[in-house]
């Protein structure tokens, strides 16, 4: 698995986990990392937010 399908991963499991709401899971995260000096992981988050700002951006699919 590449970088970017774990990403994208990650930003899945955020939208299945909490939603249209993940974007305040993701600030969370960021905060968090950011408060504690982990520069690396804000970066990683601000990437799954990015990818999480296109799946819901998508059209949603009827059944």
């Amino acid at each position: 698995m590449t970088r970017d399908e774990e990403i994208w991963a990650m930003a899945l499991w955020v939208e299945k986990h909490h939603g249209s709401d993940g974007w305040l899971f993701i600030a969370q995260k960021q905060d968090r990392l950011f408060a504690e000096g982990e520069f690396d992981g804000v970066k990683l988050w601000q990437d799954v937010g990015s990818k999480f700002e296109k799946l819901q951006k998508k059209p949603k699919q009827c059944s």
